[in-house]
């Protein structure tokens, strides 16, 4: 049995957003409260954790997290990359360094967003994080112990990115394009986890409309709707999806053979 947790389903500025008092920043609805998007892969003792957000730290604590064997970068915008430092912790428990698994752009601006880490600048003597990174691409790989099979998305009209999949549930945040060879990838599942930031057209992301149409194509059993902006009210808009569509919301658990 697997276990996916939805850390944070919100758009990179989160929700409530600062300096807003629209309806769904000011709403009382739990599911309106959207960390920095992020999941969580479990696994008997094996733990996986799909990006370190700007809010890592919090959805850590929140889901008492206490071991991460592995962390997979789907890309490189700071709202995936953020809370990287916060993976000191875990090395300090485990004793070993926490593995990295990332494309070769993302590893490159890991690199130099935290270059202490990586052995690029002095040492001051403080802690860093402990970590093992490896790239990757389009191959399937192994990651804490779990198969893993990217998904090529693109994200805008130039930016590689990677979805991933793990048995028959697949995970495509911070798309707005899946070519067809990656469609063909996404045949089967029981549960897809995608990109829906909100009804108004976007330039790098896919609207709710567009991530219904692709939902129809491929037709898994259950679809969640991820990355969601604060122009989405989760009790208003839910009312107006399809019966085998939600909306994700933080806390969100799914199980899957």
């Amino acid at each position: 049995m697997m276990r996916f947790t939805v850390l944070g389903s919100g758009t990179s500025t989160g929700v409530p957003t600062v300096a807003c008092e629209c309806p769904t920043c000011t709403s009382s609805d739990s599911r309106d409260k959207r960390l920095r998007t992020s999941l969580l892969v479990q696994q008997a003792t094996q733990t996986v954790l799909i990006d370190t957000s700007s809010d890592f730290r919090q959805q850590m604590l929140n889901n008492n997290v206490l071991e991460i064997d592995a962390v997979i970068y789907t890309h490189h915008h700071f709202d995936h990359i953020g809370g990287f430092d916060d993976l000191r912790p875990y090395a300090f428990r485990s004793g070993r360094p926490v593995e990295l698994f990332a494309m070769s752009e993302t590893s490159s601006v890991l690199r130099s967003t935290f270059p202490y880490a990586f052995g690029l600048v002095e040492s001051t003597g403080a802690s860093v994080p402990s970590v093992t990174l490896h790239e990757i691409d389009s191959e399937p790989f192994i990651a804490g112990g779990l198969q893993v099979t990217p998904i090529p998305m693109r994200h805008g009209r130039q930016l590689r990115v990677n979805g991933y999949r793990f048995g028959s549930v697949a995970y495509c945040t911070d798309t707005n394009h899946i070519p067809e060879a990656s469609l063909e990838l996404l045949q089967g599942l029981d549960v897809l986890i995608i990109d829906g930031l909100r009804w108004e057209p976007h330039p790098t992301h896919f609207t709710i409309p567009e991530s219904l149409a692709l939902i129809e194509l491929i037709r898994p059993k259950q679809a969640y709707l991820t990355h969601i902006a604060h122009q989405v009210l989760h009790a208003r808009d839910s009312l107006l999806l399809p019966p085998n569509v939600a909306l994700a919301y933080d806390g969100l658990v799914i199980e899957s053979d």
